[in-house]
């Protein structure tokens, strides 16, 4: 256990405190984002100390991405329970997490690690503002239009970044020499 572990460990702690503030409708308006904000540094920081510190491990390569799919999940899930954005749009975000996920597991057992890509990192970038906007929709309705903008742009690079995901496993498991192809059983 490392202080990024711990960071780690604290964002997952805050997703059912994240869900708990933001489906209550006094403390959801701004108290909601500030525990979002909290859970998002963690986020970069927990990153910024494993590799400044030297001290990536296997425990933080898995619960990292974990966490994060929990967070998002949790935050527009929540979303969805307010009506602030349609379940549909939430369900193509989500399933590009699974399937990805998905993937990444199948390449893991295979031998084969797929580094998050840029489009990845912008894909997360994207839905971490289109959420804060989308929180803040509701104090500040003129935000609903420039909250939507960015959700679609984050569901068009989802769905990029799982595309990219995808040809990087299939190039990387079909390479000459690759003793584990895509086909293998």
């Amino acid at each position: 256990m490392n202080l990024p572990n711990t960071l780690t460990l604290l964002r997952i702690f805050l997703v059912p405190v994240l869900v708990a503030v933001l489906l209550t409708r006094t403390g959801g308006y701004f108290l909601g984002p500030a525990i979002f904000g909290v859970a998002v540094f963690t986020d970069w920081l927990d990153g910024y100390l494993a590799r400044r510190r030297n001290e990536i491990t296997r425990l933080g390569i898995i619960l990292d991405p974990l966490a994060d799919k929990l967070l998002v999940a949790a935050a527009f899930l929540s979303l969805v329970e307010l009506g602030e954005v349609k379940a549909w749009i939430v369900m193509i975000i989500l399933a590009r997490e699974f399937a990805i996920t998905g993937l990444r597991s199948i390449a893991a057992s295979r031998g084969v690690f797929i580094a998050a890509s840029w489009l990845g990192k912008a894909k997360m970038v994207l839905e971490v503002v289109a959420i804060f906007a989308l929180f803040f929709t509701r104090p500040y309705p003129v935000l609903e239009r420039p909250a939507l903008v960015l959700l679609w742009i984050s569901v068009v690079v989802a769905l990029l970044s799982g595309a990219d995901y995808l040809y990087a496993y299939w190039r990387e498991a079909n390479r000459p020499g690759s003793s584990k192809p895509l086909n293998a059983a």
